[in-house]
């Protein structure tokens, strides 16, 4: 398989492989089964994720829930912190 770098991309490789004294197809090898491993990783806690919603196991909240939770603790600590 040939994979075709931008030459920003490229030059961004060349520097750690003359540092490290490895290949840049080598260490493109090591940063794409990292990337790949991570992406597995993410694609699996997502499922499980799903999984609890759709079997009621964790009740999904409204997505302003957590907003106004913020901006009602951030207004209580700004009144404590203005001068009276």
């Amino acid at each position: 398989m040939e994979v075709h770098l931008k030459p920003e991309t490229e030059s961004r490789l060349s520097e750690p492989a003359s540092q490290s004294g490895r290949p840049t197809d080598e260490l493109a090898e090591d940063a794409m089964a990292g990337y790949l491993a991570e992406v597995a990783e993410v694609r699996d806690l997502l499922a499980r994720r799903y999984d609890h919603i759709w079997s009621g196991r964790v009740k999904p909240i409204d997505g302003e829930t957590p907003f106004e939770d913020l901006r009602q603790r951030e207004e209580k600590l700004l009144n404590r912190l203005r001068p009276e």
